[in-house]
């Protein structure tokens, strides 16, 4: 991304894929491209430089828009202070009752934790699915399940309850966050439905 700064002050952000006019003269899109940094600055198009210090997976954080300034002859683009995003649900309240707008007490917004724990349902769902025709043979058929699929199962569903359990006692966003932070060996706290190999 590259701004054009006019007197001191940014005027426009360009994307690079087209020409610009500055002035009286015309210069191709290719200015971004085959010119240098010195040659594009000559005439007021400088590259921005992002600093993303402040910001956040946009899983769990809104993040703010990007403010760009112009000083020391460079274009930076920050971002302001990131927000967390809800882990609870929010509730219609009863002035958003009387307001027309929905039945107090109801769901206004899902929370992260409801979200996530739909999502290890889902997973759970998705690894049982796998061996059901097992369960209907039993039924139809009287087959008996053998010990390891059963024993699968049951890991599943067990599974399924622990994380849930951890999704539902993170006390904010972070602690959510975290349970889904992987280490060096690409583990983490939360774990994972298990599979069968």
């Amino acid at each position: 991304m590259f701004a054009l700064v006019e007197s001191g002050s940014l005027t426009k952000m360009l994307n690079g894929n087209q020409g610009i006019q500055i002035g009286d003269l015309k210069y191709p899109r290719a200015i971004y491209t085959l010119w240098t940094e010195a040659e594009r600055n000559a005439i007021g198009i400088y590259t921005v430089e992002m600093n993303e210090s402040k910001k956040k997976d946009e899983r769990w954080y809104f993040n703010t828009n990007i403010t760009y300034a112009f000083s020391g002859g460079k274009v930076t683009g920050s971002y302001g202070d990131a927000t967390a995003k809800a882990h609870a649900d929010t509730l219609y309240t009863a002035q958003d009752e009387t307001d027309g707008l929905g039945t107090e007490g109801d769901v206004k917004v899902e929370g992260l934790k409801t979200i996530l724990i739909r999502d290890v349902k889902a997973q759970a769902e998705g690894e049982l699915n796998r061996t059901d025709w097992y369960v209907v043979r039993k039924s139809e058929e009287d087959t008996a399940i053998p010990s390891a699929i059963t024993t699968h199962r049951k890991a599943v569903r067990s599974k399924q309850a622990a994380m849930e359990t951890s999704i539902t006692n993170a006390s904010d966003t972070p602690a959510l966050e975290t349970l889904y932070t992987r280490d060096e060996d690409g583990d983490r706290p939360l774990g994972e439905i298990p599979t069968l190999d």
